[in-house]
């Protein structure tokens, strides 16, 4: 089968693989959509993960059960599923707190395991969840969908807890605007984003979103003027900044991967006297069906920001930086091209 494989760390390129054995609990799911993370590419790097190389990178993915072992029940050839491609241990503290995103031996289909950069992937029968009639690229968007909603519920955002008056979300890529999106979704009424780049700002405003330029005096102007923050990002300085730009009493989102080593600076007092919230969260935590029912009422705008669908070998180039646009958003891996 054909596939993209991380060789070593830094080392991409298209592969010619057997496609995998059928081992109990498993499926054989050929995949019909597979979308590009920036995780993906500091996989690549060894920024992110183990290091497992060699490696199928991609971990978000929708597809058809091909086959299946003698010993599964829950699902047959022809399903139409999506992958959770997160793998707990179950038995770590974190685990037995209900917080498997945080396990401490946590691994994952593209990135411990061979994920969804392939024809085929061999999944656990209990990572898959069927998708109906939905889209496969629309499915692929489950597992991003999944980590915003993680995020949203670790800030105490709707869904049983708090919708903010209005919110904030740092970054225009296609994770910064799920989650603006999401917000709105969750009810609230006014949601800005916030870029330095004209072309994905304009984008947004076709969504229905406010935007703001990074840096500008319009920005700097709603100090302390928005009830929830998130940074989806990942540079330290926006995350620095979220606290001067939420209003008091409001909550602000540490979301977007910042590198491993860097520091902000916060003044504890600030928090204190303006009771903020100040949170975390990673990745995803069994929470695909949720993601997929999001999707099955959304009116299709979730669905625009997947820019790019295309063959194995022309999303090769999106693993480096320089290949994209400002225009760009959601890649993928579309087998139905």
């Amino acid at each position: 089968m054909k596939a993209i494989r991380f060789a070593a760390a830094g080392v991409a390129g298209m592969a010619d693989l057997d496609t995998p054995k059928i081992r109990p609990g498993h499926a054989l799911v050929r995949v019909r959509a597979a979308g590009l993370c920036h995780t993906d590419i500091d996989v690549l790097h060894g920024r992110y993960g183990e290091g497992a190389f060699p490696l199928v990178p991609g971990h978000e993915y929708a597809g058809t059960v091909e086959a299946v072992a003698d010993d599964v029940t829950s699902v047959k050839p022809g399903d139409r599923v999506a992958v959770d491609p997160n793998i707990p241990c179950g038995q770590c503290p974190a685990c037995a707190k209900g917080l498997t995103n945080l396990c401490a031996a946590l691994k994952a289909y593209g990135v411990t395991e061979n994920g969804g950069f392939a024809e085929y992937s061999l999944v656990a029968v209990d990572h898959l969840y069927g998708i109906g009639d939905l889209g496969f690229e629309t499915a692929a968007l489950a597992e991003p969908l999944a980590c915003v909603l993680n995020g949203l519920g670790a800030a105490g955002v709707g869904a049983g807890g708090r919708v903010p008056g209005n919110a904030l979300v740092f970054g225009a890529g296609p994770i910064g605007l799920l989650m603006a999106l999401s917000l709105k979704a969750r009810g609230v009424g006014s949601v800005a984003v916030a870029d330095i780049s004209e072309p994905r700002l304009a984008f947004a405003e076709s969504l229905g979103l406010e935007p703001l330029v990074s840096g500008s005096q319009a920005l700097a102007a709603r100090a302390k003027g928005f009830d929830f923050v998130a940074d989806a990002t990942g540079v330290a300085r926006v995350v620095e900044g979220m606290i001067g730009l939420t209003a008091d009493g409001g909550t602000a989102l540490v979301f977007g991967v910042c590198a491993p080593d860097a520091r902000i600076s916060v003044a504890p007092f600030e928090i204190f006297r303006r009771q903020i919230r100040l949170a975390g969260s990673h990745s995803l935590n069994r929470n695909i069906p949720q993601a997929l029912d999001i999707l099955s009422r959304d009116d299709g705008t979730m669905a625009k920001l997947v820019s790019h669908r295309l063959p194995l070998a022309e999303v090769l180039p999106f693993f480096e930086k320089s290949a994209g646009s400002p225009a760009t958003m959601k890649v993928q891996f579309s087998s139905e091209q």
